[in-house]
This record gives structure tokens, sequence and C-alpha cells, in this order.
């Protein structure tokens, strides 16, 4: 359909950031979940670039989260503070901007440093996973800041500090920032040929702490209540489970100790794909149900800690909508748009339940993330810049999708 004179300038606006060296500087960070001091020191970097757009900028405190440690006890766990903008809340057409400024790399993981690969790829920590997708964000942003559409614009940016355990500690924050938005995008990599992803599964995780007796495995292991055992007979019959919906995936089993102890404690991990809301209903009722099963076949108490965090993203009308737009912005661009389920998660599955149209893989083209070979394609940072801008643009335009 071509370009408007508006689109064509801010188009090349888009294109014309610096965003290379920006993901340079900023993957120079560790920012793995769990590194508190990596994570602040990102997220000044990320106030600083984001304090370029109006608005209101705030770094705000995660919501409190609790895990089962190796014990069997609750505790609460620690996150780095999210980055929220506001921009024109009383716009006509309102949006969500959504990224991660974590990583999967802790701060003694041996994959630190950026390097060139051969290809002209840059092989870096959280490069592709996502900050080149909040470099290229940020700079579409800039760009239709410098059209007469932004007055028409009003949109907040949620850069959540726990993306790869969850979103715990996010969640909340997102949800209200969801709330009367006419569509969402979400910074996420689309693969190394630019596909991104469609439908998504959901995904739940649980601890479930199993307290036995002890006894002496020689003397009288009779009188003893084997957690381990109770615990291996709950995984057994939670992977029975398994549909064509419903992905269940025992993980691990903690606990024990000397071999000639009964022993009196297991903790069994076990996380849940499910592919619809009816079978996340049966999953969860099912697991409250086998744990009543094995506390009574085995005597031993079972605890049940834990619950489904994202619930699956269809394709829905407003989503399949939102994906067209997205694909003409490409073809007008002479970018190839197209897009493939995924067995993956994310911010997107959050975003999507509550009502609002989201595109979750508009970031940068890259692959083998979460691995040492992660890499990320500089020529895709003023590529999809430009297609955030030119879809961002058009939606404004329709006064939504």
């Amino acid at each position: 359909m071509g370009l408007t004179a508006i689109e064509t300038a801010a188009v090349e606006h888009a294109r014309a950031a610096p965003m290379l060296a920006q993901v340079e500087r900023w993957v120079a960070v560790n920012s793995g979940t769990r590194n508190l001091d990596g994570l602040a020191t990102m997220a000044g970097l990320l106030a600083d670039a984001f304090a370029a757009l109006p608005g209101d900028l705030t770094l705000i405190d995660p919501a409190p989260v609790e895990t089962v440690d190796g014990s069997g006890t609750v505790q609460s766990i620690a996150h780095g503070r999210h980055l929220h903008l506001r921009v024109r809340p009383d716009a006509p057409v309102q949006m969500l901007f959504t990224g991660h400024m974590d990583t999967v790399f802790p701060a003694d993981h041996p994959f630190q440093t950026a390097s060139w690969l051969p290809d002209g790829s840059l092989n870096a920590p959280g490069g592709a996973d996502m900050k080149g997708g909040l470099s290229l964000m940020l700079a579409a942003l800039r760009a239709v800041e410098a059209t007469p559409a932004a007055a028409r614009f009003g949109y907040e940016v949620v850069i959540n500090s726990d993306e790869e355990t969850g979103s715990f500690a996010s969640a909340a924050l997102i949800e209200r920032a969801a709330k009367g938005k006419v569509a969402a995008l979400t910074y996420e990599p689309a693969l190394p040929d630019g596909t991104l992803a469609g439908a998504r599964g959901g995904t739940g995780n649980f601890s479930i702490v199993v307290r036995g007796r002890s006894a002496h495995a020689g003397r009288n292991p009779r009188d003893g209540r084997n957690a381990i055992v109770a615990a291996a007979d709950l995984a057994v019959r939670l992977s029975q489970l398994m549909t064509d919906d419903l992905s269940v995936n025992p993980a691990r089993i903690e606990g024990g100790g000397p071999n000639n102890v009964v022993p009196d404690l297991a903790i069994l991990r076990v996380n849940f794909r499910p592919a619809s809301p009816d079978a996340i209903e049966r999953a969860g009722a099912a697991v409250q149900a086998l744990a009543a099963e094995i506390a009574a076949a085995h005597d031993v108490s079972v605890h049940v800690h834990g619950g489904f965090n994202r619930p699956p993203k269809p394709l829905d009308p407003g989503a399949e909508r939102l994906f067209g737009l997205v694909k003409q912005a490409g073809a007008d661009l002479a970018i190839p748009v197209a897009w493939k389920a995924t067995g993956g998660v994310c911010d997107g599955n959050n975003i999507a339940a509550c009502g609002v149209p989201v595109v979750d893989t508009m970031g940068a083209r890259g692959g083998a993330i979460h691995s040492q070979e992660e890499f990320l394609i500089p020529d895709s940072l003023p590529e999809r810049a430009a297609l955030s801008a030119l879809t961002i643009l058009r939606i404004i335009e329709k006064g939504g999708v």
C-alpha cells in the first residue's frame, strides 16, 4: 500500500538510531535474574536511555515472591526493580510495550562478554534475548514521537527484571499496564529468518514437599516413611496425566541423605505445559487429588506449592488482526513476516490473558538463546525498529487493530 511522507520519515528515523553501540554497552552488564547489583546497574542504564521519551518514568519495587528451598521451607526471594514509563495517559489510542532486562546468565556464568562471529553476527549474553529488542523498541518509540501522530498516542512501557524466571514479581504490574490498551508489542527475539511466535501454550511450576519419617535403614526400616519413594510415586502418577493438550515434566526430586537412613524429606519439582484453559483446570485438580492419594498411601504429609503463572495464548480474532497489520507493514518495507505456534512462554501470555491483542516477538532476529552460542543479527536492529515504528503509526491511524 506504500508509505506516507510521515511514515517514511519515521521509518528513516528509527533506522538511523545508534542501536548497535547501545546494545554493546548493555550486554557488557551482567543482569542475570538473581544478580541484584547487575540488575540495578542495568535499570539505571535503561532509565537514562528511556528518559529520552516524554512522560513519567519510575523504577518500581518488585512484588513479594516466595519459593520453596532445598529444606522444604517457603522463603521470600529478592528481585530487581522494574522500569515503568507512562506517556500521555489521556490520548485516544493507548498501547503497551514490554520487555525484560534480566538474562539467564548469572554473575558467575562463563558467558559474560560479546564477540563478533565470522558471519557478522554478535555472540553476546542477552544480545538477542532481549537487549537488542529493548534498543529497537526505544528507537521505534522515539521515531513515532517525532511525528504529528504522537499527540494522539499514549502508552506504557514495562521492562521487568524477572521475565526469565516467570515474572512473578512483575505480573501484577503488567496486568495493570495492559488495562485499556488497544494492542501490545513485546520484544522477545524473532527467529533468525524473522519468523514470529504465534499461538503459545501456557506453563505452570509446582514444588511439592513430601515429609515422611526417619528410621535406620538396617535396624527398623519399616518404622520409617520414605519421602523419596512417595515423591517418586507421585512423579510417576503425575506423568500419566500427559494428554494432547497437557505436557507434564517431573523435573527433579530433591532430598534424602545417607544410604543407611530412611529419608524423611523430598521435594518434587514439576513443570506443566497446558495448551488450553481446560487443561489448566484438569491439571490443578489432579495435582491436589494425587497429593492426597500419595499422602494416604504412603502415610506421609504432602504440601503443594506453586501454580500456573502463564496461561495459554491462542490466536484469537484480535491477535489475528494485529498480526495481519504487522504483516502488511512488513510487506510495505520489503520485510517478510510469518508466524508459527510455539511451545515457549513469555509475558505475551499474560498480556493476552488480559484481553489485549499482542505480538510478542517484535525484537531482533537472533538465535541459540539461553546458551553460550546466543547470537544477535545486527542488521535486524534497523529492520525491526522500522517495522515497529510503522506498525505503531498504523495502529494510531486506525485507532486500534
